[in-house]
């Protein structure tokens, strides 16, 4: 009964960390086999080092799940001067890879907070939009995710997300239809509750840029 016990609880252990990554030779031959599956030799000179190079590259596009957002948003000020009214971000790169394709999106986040006492260093908030966009996303996901870390991190009075990308899944297969941008948001207490707030965003949003 003790081994059965034991085993179990092994399961459920390896459950709720995820399953086990792969060892860094181990992704370079999955490349290699979907060189190969693609009708080209992976081992001819211009493509005997990509499994190499695709590594490396996914190492920097998915570098989002070894950063811990919460963490990024731990510090945090009350020296604002009573200072209370909307905080915003606007035109935060987004480089993203859409989880159904690994195609990237790329577009721009337009983020804002209430203060409710306590206000964020800046660049925290365009760090956050950046580790979320480092890992396999839907934009709807994304977009929820960066108002929902803000939200539990500063507990502020309300908080918008905006966020319009292009998305290559949809620009170069499928109904290939380039130029069109999907626009997602998320709004969160008085951004939510009073369309006074969420009509000075989405006014800022698209004010003019110098």
């Amino acid at each position: 009964m003790d081994d059965i016990v034991t085993r179990r609880t092994a399961v459920a252990a390896q459950r709720r960390s995820g399953p086990k990554r792969p060892s860094r030779a181990e992704a370079e031959e999955a490349v290699r086999t979907l060189l190969a599956w693609t009708g080209d030799d992976p081992d001819r000179e211009g493509l005997k080092d990509t499994p190499q190079r695709v590594a490396d590259a996914f190492e920097e596009y998915f570098s989002g799940y070894r950063q811990d957002p919460a963490e990024v948003l731990s510090k945090t000020f009350e020296e604002a001067g009573g200072y209370d009214d909307l905080v915003m971000l606007r035109d935060i790169r987004v480089d993203s890879h859409c989880e159904h394709h690994l195609a990237p999106f790329i577009g721009a986040a337009h983020v804002a907070y209430l203060p409710n006492g306590r206000i964020l260093g800046i660049s925290k908030i365009a760090r956050v939009v950046e580790i979320f966009a480092r890992r396999l996303q839907t934009q709807e996901t994304l977009t929820a995710q960066v108002a929902e870390a803000i939200e539990t991190a500063l507990r502020p009075r309300g908080v918008a997300v905006l966020i319009e990308a292009e998305h290559q899944c949809m620009s170069m297969r499928g109904v290939r239809q380039p130029g069109v941008k999907t626009i997602t948001t998320r709004f969160t207490g008085a951004l939510e509750a009073d369309a006074s707030y969420r009509d000075r965003f989405l006014q800022m949003v698209h004010g003019p840029r110098r």
